[in-house]
């Protein structure tokens, strides 16, 4: 059977796993920005806790995606929960990191001015801060993002959903008729995937940060 056959018949399928990828993937960012903004934020004005946040962070990157998710199993069990953590913890350097560096490159003189013109420190930072350092954020959510879709499909270890499942079988099976075209099926279906979502976030970029910043 070829390739494009392979697909025709197991089409419902493919659709409902890549769906699942990315559902879970995005709703993992969406996690994974929100703290990640928020320890930004907590910690860009401190030299030793923005460093401590970006290490701790960068540490979690060093645990092998299987190790980390099997060492979850015993604790969440197995599914969505497991998979879950494990994304969102994969996603935070980023985030933490390019949230850091954006607001930390705001130029002060702004900041001063929108102090002098009566702004609260909440309203410059929502109104000033954060719209100047969201271009470096958003790059930050972007590379998440493309890590994140190749890491879910790890998540068919701990009986996770996503694409992740039809490599996983492939492997499982190596030698048989569909093996390969399992594989490659799920492979290519990540990378549509990846593309689409990176695509998406262009379009975010053309509607969210002004002619002025981008140039």
């Amino acid at each position: 059977m070829s390739f494009w056959e392979y697909v025709g018949t197991r089409h419902t399928q493919l659709l409902t796993d890549t769906y699942q990828h990315a559902s879970v993937v995005f709703q993992c960012m969406v996690l994974a920005t929100v703290l990640g903004m928020l320890i930004g934020v907590a910690t860009y004005r401190s030299e030793w806790a923005g460093s401590l946040a970006t290490t701790s962070t960068a540490t979690i990157l060093t645990i092998p995606s299987l190790a980390l998710i099997g060492l979850l199993i015993p604790i969440v069990g197995l599914g969505v929960p497991p998979t879950v953590i494990a994304l969102t913890l994969y996603g935070l350097l980023p985030v933490v990191r390019n949230a850091i560096v954006g607001l930390r490159g705001v130029d002060p003189a702004l900041v001063d001015a929108a102090k002098g013109i009566g702004m609260s420190r909440a309203a410059r930072l929502l109104r000033v801060e954060l719209p100047l350092a969201w271009p470096p954020i958003l790059t930050g959510i972007r590379v998440a993002t493309q890590m994140l879709m190749g890491i879910a499909a790890i998540a068919a270890f701990a009986s996770g959903p996503g694409l992740g499942n039809e490599i996983f079988r492939g492997i499982a099976s190596l030698g048989s008729a569909n093996s390969l075209n399992q594989v490659l099926a799920g492979t290519v279906g990540i990378v549509i995937l990846a593309l689409l979502f990176d695509a998406a976030y262009v379009l975010i970029g053309r509607l969210t940060i002004s002619r002025g910043i981008r140039a």
